[in-house]
């Protein structure tokens, strides 16, 4: 049975929820705050809800953050692969979501920041397993290149993604240009692919991205309420998103990345895969919080209801 194997960063996200942002030097009074685990928990959980059992191969720290990460993948049923780290304490992201469901993240990175040769050389990696890349992994000098060496020696049958992130533009372009060819999916924002590939348009950005990828790639570019856009053997098309009041998107992008990792590793097609995960993140971004992808069952009965109302109205 295939698993995921996640390679990126579990952090603890303080979620206030505001009217609006400050001004530079300004004050703010939030409506409410508290404690979640995020980061890379977010896409790990949307994909062990969904059947894919799922492993954490990054540190997670000694202390009160390191703790709340740990309870949460516990609770998931997500293995934790490294022992806790006795010198740092697991990273924090302040997570500010504005009325209107925009959010602004600023983070402070802690143990989950490094991940040695060593570290890897504990993990066993099956012919076909599932693993996952952030590219905030690409941005610490103590983990991109003992990550990126230790996945240039496994078996190609390994199913790789890489799930670039916001900070794209300040990743070592030669980390991205050994990383490119071994990937079997990209996925990102619709931001993170134009910026990429220096395109104006998303059609732009998908050819390009194709041609900088390996033939079998499949490129996938999230487009907020629109749905996404996949391009495969079959070429560029948009499969389209799902009507609904958003009321937080944080996390949203985490969970269509899970929900469509987990569909491809159980076969189902790129386009219904896709459809799964921007229903997926059509329920995460009505519901408050980083962690809140559906499970199976939940994305089964709201492409239904969604469906049944289409018909109606035709």
């Amino acid at each position: 049975m295939p698993r995921l194997l996640h390679t990126g960063q579990v952090i603890i996200d303080l979620v206030m929820a505001l009217d609006t942002l400050p001004h530079s030097g300004g004050d703010a009074l939030a409506k409410s705050a508290s404690f979640h685990a995020g980061g890379g928990f977010n896409t790990m959980a949307a994909a062990q809800r969904n059947g894919l059992k799922t492993l954490y191969l990054g540190r997670h720290g000694r202390g009160q953050f390191g703790d709340i990460a740990r309870l949460a993948m516990q609770a998931e049923g997500i293995e934790v692969i490294q022992p806790i780290d006795p010198d740092k304490d697991t990273g924090l992201c302040v997570a500010l979501t504005e009325a209107n469901a925009e959010r602004t993240f600023i983070s402070c990175i802690g143990a989950e920041g490094v991940l040695s040769s060593e570290d890897l050389a504990t993990v066993h990696v099956e012919p076909d397993d599932y693993l996952y890349v952030s590219g905030y992994s690409l941005l610490h000098p103590g983990k991109a290149t003992s990550l990126l060496t230790w996945l240039s020696g496994l078996a190609r049958s390994v199913h790789v993604t890489f799930d670039p992130g916001p900070l794209l533009q300040d990743i070592d372009p030669a980390l991205i240009s050994a990383l490119l060819p071994r990937l079997n999916l990209w996925t990102s924002n619709r931001s993170e692919a134009q910026g990429f590939s220096a395109s104006t348009t998303i059609a732009d950005a998908l050819l390009a991205l194709k041609s900088r990828l390996p033939g079998d790639c499949l490129v996938v570019v999230r487009d907020g309420p629109q749905g996404c856009w996949i391009n495969d053997a079959q070429g560029p098309q948009l499969i389209a998103g799902f009507n609904v009041n958003a009321i937080d998107s944080n996390g949203a992008g985490d969970a269509h990345a899970g929900v469509m990792i987990a569909a491809l590793s159980t076969g189902y097609t790129a386009p219904d895969a896709a459809r799964r995960a921007n229903a997926a993140a059509a329920l995460a971004v009505t519901r408050w919080g980083p962690a809140t992808a559906p499970n199976a069952d939940e994305i089964d009965t709201f492409i239904q209801s969604a469906r049944s109302q289409a018909q109606k109205q035709h």
